[in-house]
């Protein structure tokens, strides 16, 4: 599962005003060219909406319409496959059923919890737009078990990996 997150550690009230169109293309564009050096030509990227569903046509919120469709417009028309807005509540299971490459969450808990829930022990950290390979364990430090021979290595391992990977 490949995930990528417009915002970051944000309090939810303060997502929709931190959810600009340069932060979305921004996302959508690391998303394809990280994809692209994994090895897929021309990677089909699904973004999901801010509001619950999309916000159901302005139902729910305008954002989806205001400032997430034109961008997904833009790079459609410039020749990437980027679909959406979707709901969050659906996108991830069409994402495993291998309709997407990757996936764009507006902010932290609508991208990181189903990735967590899928593979919490080997999920890997990357950030995106560095000049450098920067990757970690998704789940943090665990700096309360640290030294005690608890920790599980398998997020510290896929980091390690992927670092590879993206080296090569």
């Amino acid at each position: 599962m490949t995930v990528g997150l417009v915002t970051w550690h944000l309090p939810l009230r303060s997502v929709a005003g931190a959810t600009t169109p340069a932060a979305i293309r921004r996302t959508i564009l690391a998303l394809i060219d990280l994809r692209k050096k994994m090895g897929d030509n021309q990677p089909r990227i699904a973004v999901c909406g801010l509001n619950p569903h999309a916000g159901e046509g302005g139902l729910l919120g305008t954002e989806d319409d205001d400032l997430i469709r034109p961008v997904i417009k833009q790079l459609g028309a410039e020749g990437n496959k980027v679909s959406g807005p979707l709901p969050g509540d659906t996108v991830f299971h069409r994402h495993l059923e291998g309709e997407f490459d990757a996936v764009v969450a507006m902010y932290h808990d609508q991208g990181l919890a189903p990735l967590k829930t899928v593979d919490f022990a080997s999920a890997a950290n990357l950030t995106l737009g560095l000049p450098f390979i920067r990757t970690s364990p998704d789940h943090g430090t665990a700096y309360e078990i640290a030294g005690r021979n608890l920790a599980d290595v398998g997020s510290l391992a896929s980091a390690i990996r992927l670092a590879q990977v993206l080296s090569a």
